[in-house]
């Protein structure tokens, strides 16, 4: 899986932080970010989660192809 954050969309809310602080953060600016390393989710079972708390859907993932 890989996940990415529209940083056009995101709004700061913090949900994905909240709900899986072992993959996103939040920047300096408050908007959102994954952690270093964290770009396909690291196996947390809350990734999924945290993208649907998001109450602007900045957060997708995609399955890797091939």
């Amino acid at each position: 899986m890989h996940i990415e954050i529209d940083q056009d969309v995101c709004i700061g809310a913090g949900q994905c932080a909240l709900t899986a602080p072992n993959v996103f953060t939040q920047d300096d600016d408050g908007f959102s970010t994954l952690l270093p390393g964290m770009e396909d989710g690291g196996g947390d079972p809350l990734v999924r989660e945290a993208a649907r708390a998001c109450p602007v859907h900045a957060i997708t993932m995609k399955e890797p192809t091939g």
